[in-house]
């Protein structure tokens, strides 16, 4: 394990308080051994269902021969483009994998015309696309997956060989795309979307780009043991004090990339905390600061600043411990599982379900009663102004 976090001020007085009693409740291996009653009664049905990314990387490890596999097929086929259509949590994971890699991939997470049209014209006749979706009903990510089937009929391309889809078993997607004959890979409808970084949805569109998943997974893998420990240095432990343990609550957390290598991970940060901590009128507000931020001149007392740093510069960050900073370091994989174990102890810090995700439902369930009322059809998104998707 190479994972090194560093605390001053409010977070390590929070870290020296609250890791002991966590350490006493065997919080560490009841995630790992997951267990649902950790974050109490009300919340028992739905994390008995969300703890599968605890043991993700073992559950995955056969996944990468066979994506490397499609991935030379599609190579030998032309196709040396990948495109990702997906929303939030399916798509922000293999944006840091790649990017962090330095590997090309174009993520389109909208349906806004022009960012659609953009997509589709740039070399389609040499690209694939991955279309993302756990439920299997978004209705963004099935506008993408029409789009694409359309696009690539009509310029003469069976989309069979160039759509590939991920989502959980059962889904209406896994049945739709597998009678359809598409590639269908599924992930374990046991993690959520957000923590889903280390299953197939992370995992698939990254290999199939190019990037080293099987290197990810071995990241991850380093941790594992460690996180699945009650000790004081435990690292999902230490993290998790440090963001939900301070008194009084530092409830806005500034996630700032200070000279990491990893690229966009403050990004993946942000959507983790926000949606698996901010519900039932408490939680976490994580914002992604700048290394010039207004905010760390002239710091708001509510909030807290954790600083991503690479492990050759962690030891230099006296100044910002001196400040009541977070400074943590690491590689990518051991960083991903960190944070999720970080804020499942964070739930249980705030006294809330970080599973559930009453606001991502009620706002699909918005989306699609939008549908009948307006008359649209998906398919035919892709009409309007240019503006270019993320590459």
């Amino acid at each position: 394990m190479s994972v090194r976090i560093l605390a001053g001020g409010a977070a390590k007085e929070a870290i020296d308080r609250v890791v002991p009693q966590l350490v006493a409740d065997r919080v560490a291996s009841g995630i790992t051994a997951q267990d649902p009653d950790l974050w109490g009664e009300a919340a028992v049905e739905e994390s008995a269902k969300r703890l599968g990314w605890t043991e993700a990387v073992a559950i995955s490890r056969p996944l990468v021969a066979e994506i490397f596999s499609l991935r030379e097929e599609l190579r030998a086929k032309g196709v040396d483009h990948i495109v990702l259509g997906g929303m939030g949590g399916s798509s922000l994971a293999p944006e840091v994998i790649t990017r962090t890699a330095g590997i090309p991939l174009t993520v389109l997470d909208s349906t806004d015309p022009g960012q659609v049209l953009a997509a589709l014209n740039d070399r389609l006749e040499r690209s694939a696309i991955v279309i993302s979706s756990k439920s299997g009903s978004t209705v963004e990510t099935d506008s993408q997956r029409r789009v694409y089937e359309k696009a690539f009929t009509d310029a003469g391309i069976d989309p069979r060989e160039r759509i590939i889809v991920v989502t959980d078993p059962g889904s209406p997607l896994d049945e739709s795309a597998r009678a359809a004959g598409y590639r269908v890979f599924n992930a374990d409808p046991n993690v959520g979307g957000r923590f889903s970084a280390l299953t197939a949805f992370g995992l698939v569109p990254s290999g199939l780009a190019g990037a080293d998943i099987s290197e990810l997974l071995d990241e991850a893998e380093s941790d594992t043991v460690y996180l699945a420990i009650d000790q004081d240095d435990n690292p999902g432990l230490i993290l998790g004090a440090a963001l939900a343990g301070t008194r009084p609550l530092k409830d806005k957390i500034g996630i700032v990339a200070d000279g990491t290598h990893i690229v966009g991970f403050a990004d993946w940060a942000e959507q983790l905390v926000a949606e698996s901590t901010g519900k039932e009128g408490k939680g976490l507000l994580p914002v992604v600061l700048s290394t010039d931020a207004p905010e760390l001149e002239d710091r708001p007392r509510d909030l807290q600043i954790v600083r991503l740093v690479d492990e050759a510069t962690v030891s230099r960050h006296s100044d910002h411990l001196a400040a009541g900073e977070v400074v943590i370091s690491g590689t990518l994989g051991e960083l991903l599982l960190v944070w999720e174990y970080a804020i499942a102890v964070a739930g249980r810090l705030l006294g809330i379900n970080p599973f559930d995700q009453p606001d991502v439902e009620s706002a699909k369930i918005a989306a699609r009663g939008l549908l009948p009322a307006s008359g649209a059809d998906p398919a035919r998104l892709h009409r309007g102004r240019r503006r270019g998707p993320r590459h």
